[in-house]
């Protein structure tokens, strides 16, 4: 948490964008696994984090923006609570340590929105991403799961807010990426051929549960990184293979780290793999020294999907012009998904809002195959966190679906690509923060070129 002035200058700020109603947070709640108390491990959601700061389930909160009253709604532990969970601050002191001198009981929250609404008062709410979130705004406002209105006002406040961070959020989120870049440095140092993959996650996760860190999303730890969210660690690690990892650290706070790398089984990498690894850390490089305000990100997505064209032209896997593949769509063979996203108290930042308000300001996004995989591309601004994180993969059902028809036969050489079509796939990943006049990296470096990762291996 940070401290109780931060959240109340938040909650101010908010309400100053959105202007009038009643702004409902649902807090999330502990949810079974496989019974009802065997629960997954419990995490706040983000946005009630972001303006109440509370990390502990069975709260709810209320902005009254009309009325000039702030509530957060919930139950003092039992004695059952207490014997089995140890005790936890009263619901008083925990609204006193953001700033709100006002709680209530959570069965008074259906009363006091239910009075909102007979007053004339609009009741606001988020996206729900939640079952039991889409429950709760039908009990309490009798909106049917799946015919949910969110406030689109109120959206937008919540996204221009938490996109820019400020200087105390960028510390945390640093740390995360400290974090973050040790696990991945364990990883390199670990592969070893005749391993299993879980046991490189086991080392790297190990990193983050050393530090008081949770994963800030299931860990990717694949021979087969052609597969962009290959989460299965069965495989077996054999000489001449490629490990791809992308994992990340979230610290205490709830800010994420997310970054990737991709390691050679050997000691070395393989001619042909450095070839094609060599393509992507270009196209990386290109990325990042494009970063800066006033910079639309798609801009930045097509010259990494140029110069990875460019460097399977060279190969003679891609031919004809790389600006004109890339119009046309023909890198998606190659670089089917984006190329970053933002990062903050989600590893994705606020994706469940809708990328078309977090990613592009409301604009529409592009319905063409790879490119609508983009999760980003507005102009970026000072404060903005994101990942570079372009890939080169060899899908061989991708190959075979368009080879079928011989699409962009223009670009794509088939006969060359075939000799390629077990290669799997690269990606490696950092964080970046973009400020006034450039960008910076955030955490620690991670090797990155494949002299870099050899010299760990």
């Amino acid at each position: 948490m940070f401290s109780k002035e931060t959240y109340i200058k938040r909650r101010d700020e908010l309400k100053k964008r959105v202007g009038s109603g009643v702004l409902l947070f649902l807090g999330n709640d502990e949810v079974g696994c496989n019974y009802r108390d065997n629960t997954y491990d419990f995490r706040q959601d983000s946005t009630f984090l972001y303006y109440f700061g509370q990390p502990y389930a069975g709260l709810n909160a209320v902005i009254d923006i009309d009325n000039d009253r702030e509530i957060i709604f919930g139950d003092e532990l039992t004695i059952d609570h207490i014997v089995w969970m140890g005790n936890q601050p009263t619901i008083h002191e925990k609204a006193a340590g953001v700033g709100i001198t006002e709680t209530r009981p959570s069965a008074e929250l259906a009363t006091y929105l239910d009075r909102a609404v007979r007053a004339g008062q609009t009741v606001r709410y988020l996206p729900p991403y939640r079952g039991d979130h889409s429950l709760a705004l039908q009990s309490l406002l009798g909106v049917k799961p799946g015919n949910e209105k969110p406030s689109v006002d109120f959206i937008k406040a919540v996204v221009d807010m938490r996109n820019h961070k400020t200087d105390e959020e960028i510390v945390e989120i640093e740390r995360a990426c400290n974090v973050t870049a040790d696990m991945h440095i364990e990883a390199m140092k670990v592969t070893r051929p005749g391993m299993r993959e879980c046991e490189v996650a086991a080392a790297l996760e190990a990193v983050a549960q050393a530090n008081g860190c949770r994963l800030s999303f299931p860990t990717i730890a694949t021979t087969h990184g052609q597969t962009l969210h290959n989460h299965y660690h069965g495989h077996i690690i054999k000489p001449g293979d490629m490990l791809l990892v992308d994992a990340g650290a979230e610290v205490e706070s709830g800010y994420a780290g997310d970054m990737s790398s991709t390691i050679c089984a050997d000691k070395t990498y393989t001619r042909r793999q450095k070839d094609v690894y060599d393509i992507q850390v270009a196209s990386h490089f290109a990325a990042v020294g494009a970063l800066r305000p006033g910079v639309p990100f798609v801009k930045v997505y097509e010259l990494a999907a140029e110069v990875i064209c460019q460097g399977l032209k060279d190969l003679g896997i891609m031919k004809g012009n790389p600006a004109d593949a890339v119009a046309a769509g023909a890198h998606a063979m190659f670089f089917p998904c984006g190329l970053g996203h933002m990062m903050g108290l989600d590893v994705h930042d606020m994706e469940n809002f809708g990328e078309e308000l977090v990613g592009y300001g409301g604009k529409p996004k592009s319905t063409q195959f790879g490119r609508k995989s983009l999760r980003l591309g507005r102009e970026l601004e000072p404060g903005f966190v994101l990942t570079i994180e372009p890939g080169v993969y060899f899908i061989p059902e991708l190959i075979d679906y368009w080879g079928a028809e011989k699409r962009f036969a223009d670009f794509i050489n088939y006969g060359e690509l075939e000799k390629y079509r077990d290669f799997t796939g690269i990606r490696n990943e950092e964080d970046y923060l973009i400020t006034p006049d450039g960008a910076r990296r955030l955490g620690k470096k991670i090797p990155l070129t494949t002299d870099e990762v050899e010299a760990l291996r």
